[in-house]
């Protein structure tokens, strides 16, 4: 029986999806049972539905913020409204718009920070710094599973990373090993190495898994050259 996963899923649901009858999470391989999908999808969009109230409430924070507000309730905002910018990347259904206002209202914010800062080159360097860091952070939650491996509370445990990152698609495999050091990424290698040989020798085709560990171990090499 299919099982209904939805076209636009929750974390909860998309780690359900990664798993559902993998041979790369469990031999023989296992199929999600109907009972906790559907768990999943409630959890899911109760999630939604408490984020949309919090985004309500946040937006209405910063218009209702004075044009004289210390740092301290500016930089508090700015924090809240990031930490919102990647939840949603968890929900289920689109949430671009969303997304749109929070980047306005911290470029906003950055910009008034950056006037603030006068003519001090150090402070300007810093705030580059930390803009050039936001980009890429916001580029890697482009990627599902990066947004899923970044959650406080990420459903992907240490002993899920290669067998995860061997079923991913080859851009989120590229994006998410950026999230780790030379050290983990070897270890993420040769455990995926292990779980491929040992799934062929039980007949199962590593074409798929191959690639994606030729993937790690060329950005490894590429990015660590001392690691070898």
């Amino acid at each position: 029986m299919d099982l209904p996963f939805t076209q636009q899923p929750g974390w909860r649901e998309r780690h359900l999806k990664r798993k559902h009858r993998n041979p790369l999470f469990a031999w023989p391989p296992e199929a999600v049972a109907p009972e906790r999908l559907l768990e999943a999808q409630r959890a899911d969009h109760e999630e939604m539905e408490a984020f949309g109230e919090r985004f309500r409430a946040l937006v209405q924070r910063a218009v209702d913020l004075p044009p004289d507000a210390g740092s301290e309730d500016v930089m508090a905002l700015k924090g809240d409204l990031e930490q919102h910018y990647e939840q949603s990347y968890g929900l289920p259904e689109d949430h671009t718009q969303e997304r749109q206002a929070i980047r306005k209202l911290v470029d906003l914010i950055a910009k008034a920070v950056r006037l603030a800062a006068g003519e001090d080159p150090l402070a300007h360097r810093e705030l580059a710094d930390a803009e050039e860091a936001r980009a890429i952070h916001r580029r890697l939650l482009e990627q599902p599973l990066v947004a899923d491996l970044l959650r406080p509370d990420s459903p992907i445990t240490p002993e899920e990373l290669a067998p995860t990152l061997l079923s991913a698609s080859p851009t989120e495999v590229e994006a998410a090993i950026e999230l780790f050091d030379a050290d983990q990424i070897a270890q993420i290698a040769e455990a995926g190495a292990l779980l491929a040989d040992d799934r062929a020798s039980k007949g199962v085709d590593m074409t798929q898994a191959l690639d994606r560990l030729a993937l790690i171990l060329t950005r490894l090499k590429t990015d660590y050259p001392q690691a070898h």
